[in-house]
């Protein structure tokens, strides 16, 4: 369902929730607010997603992969600033599959724009491993640093200080292979 779509039965709900309250059926209007704010907040916040992210948490691909393809044009069903996590989320999928192939889907997610600083380190930190795998240490060196300036919160210095480590092995190997 397009966003316009919804704009326009959240505000016939709105309509009627006031009428509700004009003619004294309160406890049918609070209900009516109560629908009216869940129809407002599904604008920005498509439910399509959010259940995506709930299976992607759960690491149960299959069933977000699902809620995530139910999106058929991610430009009309989605508010611009989601267009970014929409590829963040298929490239996270496709990562678990071919990592070579979710490399376009980072990039998108980067280019249209990320709201979060630890989003944004995410990104970086997958096209860093993809960039690895393709045995490109300046890339990846790059990306890695960019995903360490990105995450203010340290929430993924784990997971970045692990790739560093994983950097240092690649080196080990190639001059044990010399």
């Amino acid at each position: 369902m397009s966003n316009l779509v919804r704009i326009i039965l959240s505000s016939l709900i709105l309509a009627g929730t006031v009428v509700l309250f004009v003619y004294g059926q309160w406890g049918w209007g609070i209900l009516g607010i109560l629908v009216t704010i869940l129809a407002f907040v599904t604008v920005f916040f498509n439910e399509n997603m959010l259940v995506a992210q709930f299976y992607l948490r759960k690491e149960n691909m299959t069933k977000a992969a699902r809620w995530l393809n139910r999106i058929t044009s991610y430009e009309k069903q989605l508010i611009r600033a989601q267009h970014g996590y929409y590829h963040l989320l298929l490239g996270l999928m496709e990562s678990q599959k071919s990592p070579m192939q979710s490399e376009k889907y980072f990039k998108k997610a980067l280019s249209l724009g990320l709201h979060m600083g630890h989003n944004v380190a995410l990104a970086k930190l997958s096209l860093a491993g993809v960039a690895m795998a393709k045995r490109n240490k300046r890339e990846a060196t790059k990306y890695l640093q960019e995903a360490k300036k990105a995450d203010k919160n340290k929430l993924l210095a784990d997971q970045i200080k692990m790739m560093k480590d994983q950097m240092g092995m690649m080196d080990r190997q190639q001059i044990r292979y010399r």
